[in-house]
């Protein structure tokens, strides 16, 4: 009994002829394309583009990974005549521009661009057998995300899809689809196999049309294409892959790596690599990025994006959930380090600029632009975070500030009084566990059971159990070490800040200098390196210029002498890295006062290394608009 024929190719429009649906702009879709033609080869490889962009699209692919576009400009008609009820060009901003320029972006992830890196490295014949169309009208619609195709083929991936697909409904849609039906007839002529190279919304239609046989459509008049360069700060824009996930595909490749897993490994990499630039611009004011840090971020990447209902993240889902588990200042450095592209060299090409459907050309025109191959319909949505300012913008606020006029940030103060009351806090019960006893029990638990005493009396059978005396005295100074020892070329700027109001404290510090970091008009950042606190607050005279303190010989020494000498209790709160040391202990002796001593520790690093940072406001008047301007860390 002779075993049934296999069942045709759903790909396959005739013996001659397979096609190859795609998604644009997806790195996955192209790495399966890749695959598939290097497991099938061909002598003709015919793509959905018109013929007369072949030249400058063939040449710009050659020119890869160095990226570029290639613009047709649009040839407006001035054969339009006007009817009384034809609504006038003053209407609805937002619907698209019918005379937009087209552009085919030479994109290292687009699917139809790496057909064409292989066909030129396999030496195939190719063909651009697209309708010419002088106002290109894209054609898109959500698919899912193409993260499938790396355990699903081609062929049940378009399968798949194929219900959900729309037939054709614009005029020229329906001609295209026509024209390259007709193209494939021509090229089935000359070539025993072919494979065309489309988007998976043309794909059930281009067969039904092939089998059609019509007449083909005629074409617009079109002028010659011209190939730019892009400027590499728009290069989001131009590919359908984040630009650094495009450069790991790129690395991939010129190393001779696997790059099948790049479209979720590169997310990784993506967050160690901004890890590295965020800890290198803040140095000791940025908070430590964990792994545990890390892994609680890409556990929220990935519940945001399926919240989405996507595979894979996008830049939006990057950034809001580098926003929420580590702070807007290495949301920053996500962001920019995912708009990176390392492959950037001159080619030759005058520059444009490319931004959200539209683009500046080199002498400064700004033109509507559309895609020749459009990937999915893209939503931009605005995310809360503050930008880093341009060196411009620093250098005049520089300009513009004046020295004879600063001020805090009311919520910083509060933060930085709430922890000195924490401290004090924890102060006070050290000195109440020094007079802490223990004794048996005989009716009252009292503060608990005293372990160690039991254990050691466990032979008379007795409990014992933990008296601790209410806290005596009061505390009115505290004294914080963030940096030991100091180094007085990292901290000139040393100052003493009176309260404005009686839930301040009086402030003595020195702390990094403020004028080298400027980040909004009249807002500068600075970093403390050590401070001193007197609550209730008093009026002292500067202790950086009080000639009674000038016995100290560092930083450190001269804010313990100042606690020492103005503080009316016997103990000083004392918050270091280390223990204080002998010399330290001889100052304090010297005053007749003893530290409580805390370890630094003890604190939540992250939240240490926020109350470190201090905005200065040049006057009281930028406090209205400060909040625009200062970033979390």
């Amino acid at each position: 009994m002779d075993s049934p024929a296999p069942l045709p190719s759903p790909l396959k429009l005739s013996e001659r002829i397979t096609c190859v649906p795609v998604v644009h702009g997806s790195g996955d879709c192209a790495l399966a394309v890749r695959k598939w033609l290097l497991e099938n080869p061909c002598d003709c490889l015919a793509v959905e583009l018109p013929d007369s962009f072949k030249e400058n699209v063939l040449e710009a692919v050659g020119e890869l990974p160095n990226p570029s576009l290639v613009l047709q400009r649009f040839v407006p008609s001035f054969g339009t005549t006007w009817a009384p009820d034809q609504a006038d060009g003053d209407g609805d901003e937002d619907e698209p521009s019918s005379d937009a320029w087209s552009y085919v972006p030479i994109d290292p992830c687009q699917p139809t661009i790496m057909a064409l890196r292989v066909a030129l490295g396999e030496h195939w014949r190719i063909e651009f057998c697209d309708l010419e169309t002088n106002a290109f009208e894209p054609v898109a619609a959500v698919m899912p995300d193409p993260y499938a195709l790396r355990t699903v083929s081609i062929e049940r991936f378009a399968t798949a899809i194929l219900p959900s697909i729309p037939p054709p409904f614009q005029s020229q849609h329906v001609d295209r689809i026509a024209y390259m039906a007709w193209r494939l007839r021509e090229l089935e002529r000359q070539h025993e196999h072919i494979v065309v190279i489309c988007s998976i919304l043309n794909w059930p239609w281009l067969r039904e049309a092939y089998f059609e046989q019509d007449e083909p459509p005629e074409q617009d008049a079109t002028e010659a294409p011209a190939t730019y360069a892009v400027n590499p700060n728009s290069l989001i824009f131009l590919f359908g892959e984040l630009p650094y996930i495009t450069g790991l595909y790129e690395q991939a490749r010129v190393q001779l790596e696997d790059d099948d897993n790049l479209s979720i490994d590169g997310v990784k990499q993506l967050l160690l690599s901004a890890r590295s630039s965020y800890l290198q611009d803040l140095g000791r004011r940025a908070r430590r990025i964990t792994p545990l840090l890390l892994r609680q971020c890409l556990k929220y990447i990935r519940n945001l994006t399926v919240l989405h209902r996507r595979m894979t993240p996008d830049l939006f889902t990057i950034a809001t959930s580098s926003q929420q588990i580590l702070g807007d200042q290495y949301a920053v450095h996500a962001i920019e380090t995912a708009r990176n592209y390392p492959f950037y060299d001159d080619m030759g090409y005058p520059t444009a600029t490319l931004g959200i459907d539209q683009l500046r050309l080199p002498d400064g025109e700004t033109v509507s632009v559309v895609s020749r191959l459009p990937g999915q319909p893209v939503s931009w949505r605005s995310l809360q975070i503050k930008r880093r300012p341009q060196k411009d913008e620093t250098e005049q606020w520089k300009t513009q500030w004046n020295p004879y006029s600063q001020c805090s940030w009311p919520p910083e103060d509060d933060l930085i009084e709430s922890f000195r009351t924490r401290v004090i806090d924890r102060a006070k019960a050290l000195i109440g566990a020094d007079l802490a006893r223990s004794e048996k029990f005989s009716t009252s638990f009292k503060d608990g059971i005293d372990i160690r005493e039991t254990l050691r009396h466990w032979y008379d059978g007795d409990i014992h159990v933990k008296v601790m005396p209410p806290s005596v005295g009061t505390l009115d100074c505290a004294v914080m070490l963030f940096d030991t020892p100091a180094d007085p070329r990292d901290y000139p700027w040393r100052t003493t800040w009176f309260a404005e109001h009686k839930e301040e404290s009086t402030l003595a510090f020195y702390a990094t200098d403020f004028q080298e970091e400027l980040v909004g008009p009249g807002i500068a950042l600075a970093t403390y390196g050590g401070a001193m606190f007197l609550f209730p607050p008093v009026a002292i005279s500067d202790i950086w210029r009080d000639p009674r303190l000038d016995f100290a010989n560092s930083l450190e020494e001269r804010i313990i002498g100042a606690a020492c000498f103005h503080s009316r209790q016997r103990q000083i709160a004392l918050l270091s890295p280390s223990p204080p040391t002998a010399l330290w202990r001889k100052i304090a002796k010297r005053f007749g006062k003893q530290f409580v001593h805390l370890p630094l520790g003890q604190f939540n690093s992250a939240m240490v290394q926020q109350l470190r940072m201090v905005h200065v406001l040049n006057g009281q008047q930028v406090r209205s608009y400060a909040e625009h301007f200062i970033r979390k860390a």
